[in-house]
């Protein structure tokens, strides 16, 4: 019964959303209230009735029903409550659901803090977003519908699999999808102004929360996934540049390209056709994500199905979005002309040369993952592009970006002197060649890379660090005035500090890592960068769905033991799947991480060791950036109800 009143409700919003895509859109045009008025309640009850669904298919995965075939397939009575309720989304069809809940959510924001937004622009933004959600709601009922029953019930589930049945995983999918599907509302939001005829400075300020929470999102979900990948598949890399792992990059890069480009319309109301582009294109790259993932045309360990049927329906639907978003954008050129003039040294010039960099990289990840599948479809030949490509051709553009970051936050709007504006920062460029250097003393016979990461990642961190006291003015009682700065100069300044820890974090592990393959038997050691490992002890264990060989490995250093680490190859029964799960010491400034692998002939086990140094800096600055753009997103300013504040600045504060 409740999965019946489940597909019921997520039939009544499918026609909701039809209704809310419509009606609203003619009032708006016509110019009607009533009609307009129409798209809040939709939004309302649009979302009411999905998570009345989405409800329906958590109860049937947590009571173990298996008379509804996506529990069957991806769910076991054994398996632990949690990976029952991630099970929901765990699959394609649930996923989907997940994804459609989302993208009525949004809309639902829209309608409850869209107070201050135009009557007719707010009835076209909720109109928009309903034809995303009615195009999705058409794609789940027609393709992946996730209610459907089994003739004859198993007794059991077939289990979920194993890889998922993970804490880093459960989350993982939720937070990518709040950032892909967040990028839906600056989509609606542009499509929406270009209807409306009308860019603004005040339209910056309404999209920039949601492209700002989109970015959020997205790192959290980035970095969710690198450390599930890192400890959890055996391999100690934290990236691969895997065809999904790339789907999720290329919108991020996009969206933080569309989140500084959104400052300028807000405070020149200059690049408003470049922003309106971005914000069509990132959502372009959502759907492009959606596309690898579910269509089978790229292999991945993360692909959730290889439908060609769902592919062509997804495909269908990036193109009528795509092909309508853009040429509306094309008809509309004559309201996206730039109200503001600035010079060549300023701080908008800088903006401009980070969007370019933004862009041209997330333009290099989609060739290169999308190369192969062109090569095989017009070329008839099978291609393979990996890291080597990847860390050649997308390096450089981060490193330009980390080099003018600092200066580009310390020049002034419209006008600037690059002089003055780099004389505050000698010391901490001082500081950075200093950080560098002496890693570059320090290692012996290796590259560059080292040395230059934390060259960057310093100039980064310090270079935030002057920005917010510079903002403090002179005289006394700068701390004070520190403090009282407004949320958005933190939130920026901890962001940049993020992206250069991540950036020293990436550059360490990758110059300065070690690793040892080997056999060992219960009792021998291995040395490894100065640490010594043993092979204390071999066990058998069985967990609640898996057995498991569980092993004991001593960390010690200088004869001191550290800890004792306990890796376990799994083995799962029902899904009939083993999986790794690595064991690690972390540290500040380095990760021991090791694996324990089969039995061999002689009675040794195949054991693999890791010295990673910084790897921990990667996650703690993808933390950073998230905590610098929730601080962003928290100030008054950047609210969708709230508008603009003028405040009057403490003296010498700049109030921006």
């Amino acid at each position: 019964m409740i999965t019946e009143l489940g597909h019921f409700a997520l039939v009544l919003a499918f026609f909701v959303a039809c209704v809310q895509a419509v009606v609203p859109l003619v009032g708006a045009h016509k110019r009607w209230p009533g009609w307009m008025a129409v798209a809040e309640p939709a939004a309302n009850v649009q979302f009411l009735l999905t998570a009345t669904a989405f409800a329906a298919l958590t109860y049937a995965f947590v009571t173990s029903d298996f008379s509804v075939r996506l529990v069957t397939v991806n769910s076991h009575s054994a398996k632990p409550m949690l990976y029952k309720i991630t099970g929901v989304w765990g699959n394609h069809e649930g996923s989907m659901l997940l994804w459609v809940l989302i993208v009525t959510l949004f809309g639902a924001f829209a309608a409850w803090f869209g107070g201050n937004l135009p009557p007719t622009l707010k009835a076209r933004v909720l109109s928009v977003q309903a034809m995303i959600g009615a195009a999705f709601f058409a794609f789940i009922l027609f393709t992946s519908n996730p209610f459907l029953r089994m003739g004859v019930p198993p007794f059991d589930g077939q289990d979920l699999n194993p890889l998922l049945q993970d804490p880093g995983l459960a989350f993982h999918p939720p937070f990518l999808y709040l950032g892909y599907v967040g990028l839906s509302m600056t989509f609606s939001f542009a499509v929406a102004a270009l209807i409306e005829g009308r860019v603004d400075a005040a339209w910056g300020r309404w999209v920039r929360p949601y492209t700002l929470a989109a970015w959020i999102f997205l790192t959290i979900g980035i970095g969710l996934g690198s450390w599930w990948a890192y400890y959890e598949l055996g391999w100690g890399g934290f990236w691969f540049w895997d065809p999904v792992e790339n789907a999720s990059f290329m919108p991020w890069l996009i969206a933080a390209a569309l989140l500084h480009s959104a400052i300028v319309v807000e405070k020149r109301e200059s690049l408003k056709s470049w922003t309106i582009l971005l914000a069509i294109i990132a959502f372009g790259f959502s759907m492009v994500g959606a596309f690898i993932t579910r269509s089978g045309v790229i292999t991945s360990v993360h692909a959730f199905a290889s439908d060609p049927e769902r592919g062509v329906f997804l495909l269908l639907i990036l193109a009528v979005f795509m092909v309508g978003a853009l040429t509306l954008f094309a008809a509309r050129g004559n309201v996206l002309q730039a109200k503001g003039v600035f010079s060549l040294v300023s701080r908008e010039s800088v903006l401009v040369i980070n969007n370019v960099l933004l862009a041209v990289a997330a333009f290099v990840v989609f060739v290169g993952t999308i190369w192969p599948l062109v090569s095989e479809m017009a070329f008839d030949r099978k291609l393979s592009v990996g890291a080597p490509f990847f860390n050649m051709a997308f390096t450089p553009f981060m490193v330009a970006l980390g080099l003018i970051l600092p200066v580009g936050a310390m020049l002034p709007w419209k006008r600037g002197n690059l002089a003055r504006a780099i004389r505050p920062l000698r010391g901490a460029f001082v500081l950075a060649v200093a950080v560098g250097a002496l890693a570059f003393a320090m290692q012996t016979g290796r590259s560059a890379l080292g040395p230059v990461g934390l060259f960057l990642g310093a100039w980064l961190i310090s270079g935030a660090a002057v920005d917010l006291w510079s903002r403090t003015g002179r005289g006394a009682n700068r701390l004070s005035r520190l403090t009282r700065l407004p949320r958005a100069d933190w939130g920026k300044a901890v962001a940049h500090a993020g992206l250069g820890v991540t950036m020293a974090g990436v550059a360490g592990v990758m110059a300065w890592e070690a690793e040892d393959i080997r056999v060992l038997q219960v009792g021998e050691s291995l040395d490894l960068a100065g640490y010594t490992v043993t092979l204390d002890a071999v066990r058998e264990i069985k967990g609640p769905n898996y057995e498991a060989t569980q092993a004991d490995m001593i960390l010690s250093r200088g004869g001191s033991v550290i800890s004792t680490l306990q890796p376990e190859k799994r083995f799962y029964p029902v899904a009939r799947m083993p999986t790794t799960e690595a064991a690690l010491d972390n540290g500040f400034l380095r990760d021991v991480y090791v694996v324990i692998g089969d039995p061999q002939d002689n009675g040794g086990w195949a054991v693999r060791t890791y010295y990673k140094p910084l790897a921990n800096w990667i996650w703690g600055g993808s933390i950073l950036m998230a905590i610098g753009g929730a601080l962003s997103l928290s100030d008054r300013r950047y609210r969708v109800a709230a508008g603009a504040r003028k405040s009057t600045p403490a003296a010498g504060v700049p109030a921006e």
